[in-house]
């Protein structure tokens, strides 16, 4: 979306005042540093301290605050500063060419990076669209009515995981967008207002809190619905039991390089506050202002702020899921900026066939980086908005239907290294090894890799079982050593069907064809399996 703005054309006056450019200010240092270092909680949660730690990451010194004294410095030079990262060491600043000079040369700047990259003759282009709306330990079991969203939970495979009592209990997802207008009042929302799951809000482009306004573009709160919304009978979100953090860093009337800082901001304070997923439904390549514009070149994962940042982030234990972009019909047909990053996991979109929607965005990245790395549903995708539910199209909401299925698994695998699971999502997918420009390793598996998980370890080694045949036509048996308290048979919409009690095998000759769940209560654990039946 673009911001329509009215120029008077004035020949001979445009450059009549010194023009001036967005820059970033580099710092040389944090010369307190020691005093975090010292009191790391001044700065980071313990949330924050407690994800490093399980996850073997050490605090350096990009997590120390910005030195006030620098800030303070530019100010006194005439510079408005409102928005600065710590993880860059730096701040924004529009500035002319002589004033670029004066900031070089003060002691505590180690550069002035300019955001420009074109000239300003070079034409505007079209604007990539960024969305497309058309409207442990032991679990229980978690039975949903997924009503009209069952086919996109299903066709990523997350269903076992709720089965199995991973729902995103524990995990928090920041999600960074729009704003979200309705979501402190919609009864589609109103089961994570009751069970306190929405921790945080803030809206980093006006500096307040008022991220529920009404005049705010709803994208965020669309996104969000169909990560944790729910609508009895109707509707589950993909981790539905998660806890969120909601920032908003981008203005839905235009598009401006400083929105690339309000991200970084944003994911600043996801960390701070130690949240273990950042969802981001965005993305940048084209400007109002044509002198920012990105090239196909640029799209190499290091050469956007927004970019750089998004790593640091997955650095620091954080998974970031990125939507690849809205741009495949287009004449740009690429990914767009973060999603370019080797760290982030960019997500493509597949209609409910599986085939890819023709306006996912096209990978590799630049370097030839295999993107997207993954894809979910995209076309006629189901989430909620205010009261209802709404049906969507776009990489946008492939994300969150995504992020909702990690936020699931990490549930499951708290510990288990970030980067490890993304490439095991990659290597579960369903055209892995193979890939495709715009369906990157296709369409993701959540329910095989938490599978993949649970056999390769040393427990379930020892505990090992195995269900046949499979698929089956009259009774359904499990093989283990071990002695079964009772199997119990879910459809495919969560209702218990069949349960028996002291024995190794259940009939499901009756059983209408379809995929059926099976719970195996053993004396000291609970396994869960899908099966087919013919």
């Amino acid at each position: 979306m673009k911001k329509l703005l009215l120029f008077c054309l004035l020949t001979g006056y445009s450059y009549a005042t010194a023009q001036t450019e967005l820059v970033f200010v580099h710092f040389t240092d944090k010369p307190n540093k020691a005093a975090f270092y010292a009191n790391p909680l001044s700065e980071l949660t313990q949330k924050a301290l407690t994800r490093r730690t399980a996850l073997g990451i050490p605090l350096n010194d990009q997590d120390a605050p910005i030195e006030a004294s620098y800030l303070q410095n530019l100010q006194n030079l005439g510079f408005t500063v409102t928005d600065y990262s710590k993880w860059l060491n730096g701040v924004a600043v529009n500035a002319t060419s002589s004033q670029i000079t004066l900031l070089q040369g003060q002691p505590y700047v180690s550069s002035v990076e300019r955001f420009a990259r074109n000239s300003p003759a070079i034409p505007k282009t079209a604007p990539a669209s960024k969305w497309n709306d058309i409207s442990g330990a032991q679990k229980e079991l978690t039975v949903f009515d997924y009503g009209s969203g069952s086919d996109q939970i299903d066709q990523v495979n997350i269903r076992p995981l709720h089965l199995a009592g991973y729902t995103g209990t524990g995990i928090s997802i920041a999600v960074i967008d729009t704003g979200f207008p309705y979501v402190n009042t919609g009864s589609a929302f109103e089961r994570l207002r009751t069970n306190n799951r929405i921790k945080e809000g803030y809206d980093f482009v006006t500096k307040t809190a008022d991220i529920y306004n009404t005049s705010l573009h709803n994208h965020g709160s669309v996104v969000l619905g169909a990560i944790g919304g729910y609508i009895q009978d109707t509707f589950v979100g993909s981790a539905p039991d998660a806890d969120f953090y909601l920032y908003r860093s981008e203005n839905a009337v235009g598009e401006v390089p400083l929105e690339e800082i309000y991200w970084i901001e944003a994911a600043e304070q996801a960390d701070r506050k130690g949240v273990d997923i950042i969802t981001a439904s965005l993305g940048y390549n084209v400007f109002d202002d044509p002198r920012y514009n990105y090239q196909y070149t640029d799209m190499n994962g290091s050469t956007s702020f927004i970019a750089r940042a998004a790593e640091i982030a997955a650095d620091k234990g954080i998974f970031v899921l990125v939507a690849a972009g809205n741009a495949g019909q287009q004449t740009w047909h690429y990914l767009t900026t973060p999603s370019d990053n080797a760290k982030v996991f960019s997500i493509g979109a597949v209609d409910g066939t599986g085939v890819s929607s023709g306006f996912s965005s096209y990978g590799p990245n630049s370097l030839g980086v295999v993107k997207p790395d993954g894809s979910a549903r995209g076309t006629g995708t189901t989430t909620v908005n205010n009261n209802s539910t709404a049906i969507v199209n776009g990489t946008s909401i492939a994300t969150p239907i995504a992020a909702g299925g990690a936020a699931c698994f990490i549930q499951a695998f708290p510990s288990m290294n970030r980067e490890q699971i993304r490439t095991k999502l990659r290597q579960t997918a369903s055209l892995y090894p193979a890939h495709t420009d715009q369906m990157g390793y296709g369409i993701l598996n959540f329910g095989g890799l938490y599978n993949t998980v649970l056999n390769t370890s040393e427990i379930v080694k020892k505990e090992k079982f195995a269900i046949f045949p499979n698929p089956v036509k009259n009774i359904l048996n499990v093989a283990t050593d071990h002695e079964v308290q009772s199997l119990e048979v879910y459809d495919n919409l969560g209702r218990l069907v069949r349960k028996n009690i002291g024995i190794k095998s259940v009939k499901v000759e009756d059983f209408v064809k379809g995929t059926y769940y099976l719970k195996i209560q053993t004396k000291d654990k609970v396994y869960y399996e899908k099966f087919l039946k013919e």
